[in-house]
C-alpha cells in the first residue's frame, strides 16, 4: 500500500517541475465559501461536496478542487500574465464509487494569459504529456467550445439554446431536450402544454401549495406555450449536431470533418479555426498530433466550468482508475469570478497517488518534446 508520505513526496516533485516551467506556487484554504463557489462546479461536484456551516462564516465546504479558488485569488490580486502551481488535498464524497478515495492530493498548473490561447493550451498539454510520458498513458482530448458554438448558431429560440447549453454536461438530459425540440418532439411539446393548462385550470380558486411560486408556475406556462408554438429545430441542423457529437478519431481527421460541417454550419467556424491553431501549436512543441485522439463529446462529464479545450490521460491497463491527469480551458469562469473583468485561462491537475500506483515517473524529461512517442494513443 502506498503511504501518504510517498504520495506527498511525489506531489512535491511534481510541484517542483511545475515551478521549473515558470509557475508560482500558491495555496488555497481547505474551507471555501460554499454559497459563492459551489454553483460553479456543476451538478456532479455539488452532489459530492462536504458542506458545513457556522454562525460566523456561513455555509462552507471542504475544497473539492483548486481551480476555482485559484481563479478567485487571481481575479482579485493576480498579475497578467501569470502561471500558478499548487499541491494539496481535495475532498469529494464517493457514494457511487465507494472504492475511490474521499480525500486525495492534487497537483496542478494554471495559466492566465491573453496573447495566444492556442499556445497556452498546447503548453499545458505538452507539459503534462512530458511529465507523464514514462507511464505510457492514453491521451484523450476534446473541445467543449465546438459544441457550444454549434448550439449558439442554431436557428431556434434563445430559451431553447440556453436550456441546451445548460445541459451540455448531462448527456442524457441534453439528448432528451434535442428530441423534444426536433420534428419528432412536436407531439410531446403540445402534450406538455396541454397538461400544464389542464392542471392550472383544475387548481384555479384553490389555495397555492407547493415549492414553486405563482410567478414561477406562470413562467413555466409561458415557456411551454412559446415552445409549442415554435418551429422545431430543422432536420438538417439536427443531423449536423449528430455528426458533430459522433466525431471520434485522430485530431487531424476530426478537424477535416469539422471543416466540412462548417460549410453548412458556419457558426462553428471560429471554434474549428481555434482547434486548428491549437494542433499547430502542439505540433510545434513535439506532440504527436497525427495520432492524438480527439472526441467532440469528450469532457461532458468533467467540471462544468470548462468551456473550450479539455484533455485527460488514462492508464490503458487500468480502466477502473479515473484519469491520472486532466484539465481544460475555463475562460468564462474568470469572467464570473472577476465581476466583469476576465482573462483567458487553462490548466490541469495530476493525481500523484495514481502516478505511484502505476509505477512512478522515473526518467521524466526536462523538456516538452516527450509528447512524441511517449503516449499510447
Amino acid at each position: 500500500m502506498i503511504s501518504k508520505a510517498d504520495i506527498r513526496a511525489e506531489a512535491a516533485r511534481l510541484l517542483a517541475r511545475f515551478e521549473q516551467a515558470g509557475a508560482t506556487a500558491v495555496e488555497a484554504d481547505i474551507l471555501q465559501p460554499a454559497d459563492v463557489l459551489l454553483d460553479l462546479y456543476g451538478e456532479d461536484i455539488r452532489g459530492r461536496a462536504y458542506v458545513t456551516s457556522d454562525a460566523w462564516r456561513g455555509e462552507q465546504m471542504l475544497r473539492p478542487d483548486f481551480t476555482v479558488p485559484v481563479v478567485q485569488m487571481h481575479m482579485q490580486h493576480g498579475a497578467d500574465p501569470a502561471r500558478y502551481a499548487y499541491a494539496g488535498e481535495v475532498f469529494r464524497r464517493q457514494e457511487d464509487a465507494p472504492e475511490r478515495a474521499h480525500e486525495y492530493i492534487q497537483v496542478g498548473y494554471e495559466v492566465f494569459e491573453r496573447d495566444n490561447a492556442a499556445a497556452s493550451d498546447a503548453e499545458v498539454f505538452a507539459l503534462f504529456a512530458d511529465l507523464l510520458a514514462p507511464l505510457k498513458l492514453r491521451a484523450a482530448t476534446g473541445d467543449i467550445g465546438i459544441l457550444k458554438a454549434a448550439i449558439t448558431g442554431l436557428k431556434t429560440t434563445d430559451r431553447r439554446k440556453a436550456a441546451l447549453l445548460r445541459h451540455i454536461w448531462r448527456p442524457r438530459r441534453f439528448r432528451s431536450l434535442l428530441k423534444r425540440y426536433s420534428t419528432q418532439g412536436t407531439a410531446q411539446r403540445e402534450l406538455m402544454l396541454e397538461r400544464t393548462v389542464n392542471n392550472a385550470a383544475a387548481m384555479e380558486g384553490t389555495p397555492h401549495v407547493g415549492l414553486r411560486s405563482v410567478a414561477e408556475v406562470a413562467l413555466r406556462y409561458d415557456s411551454l406555450r412559446e415552445d409549442a408554438a415554435t418551429d422545431p429545430i430543422s432536420d438538417t441542423e439536427m443531423a449536423l449536431l449528430d455528426d458533430i457529437l459522433a466525431l471520434r478519431e485522430t485530431a487531424p481527421h476530426v478537424l477535416s470533418n469539422l471543416r466540412d460541417i462548417a460549410v453548412d454550419m458556419p457558426a462553428i467556424s471560429p471554434a474549428v479555426s481555434a482547434l486548428a491553431a491549437r494542433l499547430d501549436a502542439m505540433d510545434a512543441l513535439g506532440v504527436d498530433v497525427e495520432n492524438l485522439a480527439f472526441e467532440t463529446s469528450y469532457g461532458r462529464s468533467s467540471m462544468e466550468y470548462y468551456d473550450g479545450f479539455v484533455f485527460g490521460f488514462y492508464a490503458p491497463t487500468r480502466p477502473d482508475l479515473p484519469p491520472v491527469g486532466s484539465g481544460g480551458r475555463y475562460d468564462a469562469l474568470t469572467k464570473v469570478l472577476g465581476q466583469g473583468s476576465e482573462i483567458p485561462a487553462v490548466g490541469g491537475v495530476i493525481r500523484p497517488a495514481q502516478v505511484l500506483e502505476l509505477g512512478g515517473l522515473t526518467g521524466t524529461g526536462d523538456h516538452y518534446a516527450a509528447g512524441k512517442g511517449g503516449l499510447s494513443q
